[in-house]
């Protein structure tokens, strides 16, 4: 019941999150997602760290409602720009109806919301909340998503969350900030005045970790056929496994300073379950400190026209083989955990592959074919 708060976007309204147990033991069910962050959580306590997150969520807002685009055929969607955004005061303005409504309702349920602000595409927006414990913070962003869909969908408006869902636009990210702190959470381990880049052992160790795993932990970051449509090349969404300070062209950033020095993980799309990208995130993080597992030098550069460089899957099938040799998500998740997410992955795949007929293939195929 801690998770109880009130819905002010809806009259008379709570939300409570429920955990999933087993009707006769009354035994957790582990392959529930939020189940699956906080044995990680439990793992990291256990190991002496509490491991704090942060989502930034990109979405799309479109003038018509969610009704009025199911009708047409998801075809001559309207976003709420019809130019690029991004710091735009004016634009924002004309759309602070209702990003303000967003605002103010999500900080009336409780979740604290920092600032909101026009992105790099035509009607597409960033609204960042506080950062906090991994496992408080993937409440918010569920509870977050959820309600922007509520808010529009009372105003006559549609958001999307998808990856991309243009391929004329910018992708919608969800960059995920993480940092490593003691074990009640009073002191970030990040921080070393002396070390190169104020990195401490912990702070290297834990890029380390999850740089060394991006590859194979991919799908956990982006769980979707579409999520892949969003890696490319010069698009702000990353395809190298590289680090760097303010270069946006990486996959990771070292951000922030003294106890606000923190990792920005830019793989994961706003499509990205929260429980399972944090799940991942302290997985591979506390692999890398248990590891020493050394972060590569910082790269210096444009990513995109890196050479022998590692890079994020280009698709799900490729994210799927590299998640099923992962030993270190077996390790970390368990064998039936793991393998029911591998088989959630492949579920995916299977139905896109063979259940399915893309607008693509009646283009391409029924006049030519």
């Amino acid at each position: 019941m801690s998770t109880l708060r009130w819905c002010p976007w809806l009259e008379k309204t709570v939300m409570v999150i429920c955990d999933i147990a087993d009707e006769e033991t009354g035994e957790p069910v582990e392959v529930a997602p939020r189940q699956i962050l906080r044995r990680q959580v439990e793992r990291a306590a256990q190991a002496g760290y509490t491991i704090k997150t942060g989502s930034e969520l990109e979405f799309y807002l479109f003038k018509d409602s969610y009704d009025d685009i199911a009708d047409s055929g998801y075809r001559n969607l309207r976003p709420s720009s019809t130019y690029i955004m991004d710091y735009h005061m004016l634009q924002t303005t004309k759309d602070e109806w209702i990003i303000r409504q967003i605002r103010n309702h999500m900080l009336g349920a409780g979740l604290p919301v920092e600032f909101s602000k026009g992105e790099f595409g035509r009607g597409q927006h960033e609204i960042n909340i506080t950062y906090a414990d991994a496992l408080t913070t993937a409440d918010y962003h569920a509870i977050f998503k959820h309600g922007v869909k509520e808010i529009c969908a009372a105003n006559g408006v549609a958001a999307t969350f998808m990856a991309k869902w243009s391929m004329a636009e910018a992708g919608s990210s969800c960059h995920m900030h993480s940092s490593v702190w003691n074990a009640d959470g009073s002191e970030s381990l990040m921080w070393d005045e002396g070390a190169p880049h104020h990195m401490s052992e912990s702070a290297r160790y834990f890029l380390g970790g999850l740089m060394a795993t991006a590859r194979e932990m991919a799908w956990m970051y982006a769980p979707f056929v579409n999520s892949y449509k969003r890696y490319q090349l010069g698009s702000w969404a990353p395809t190298a496994i590289v680090w760097s300070r303010d270069n946006r062209t990486c996959g990771f950033r070292v951000v922030g300073e003294h106890k606000g020095l923190r990792v920005e993980m830019r793989i994961p799309g706003a499509d990205v379950n929260p429980y399972l990208g944090y799940a991942a995130t302290i997985a591979s993080g506390l692999w890398g400190i248990e590891n020493k597992v050394e972060a590569p030098e910082m790269f210096v550069g444009n990513a995109y026209e890196a050479k022998d460089v590692p890079r994020v899957p280009s698709s799900l099938h490729e994210a799927i083989e590299t998640f099923r040799g992962s030993e270190v998500a077996r390790q970390a998740f368990g064998d039936f955990v793991f393998e029911h997410l591998l088989n959630t992955a492949v579920q995916e795949q299977i139905i896109f592959d063979n259940t399915v007929v893309t607008d693509w293939e009646l283009a391409r195929y029924f006049e030519r074919g």
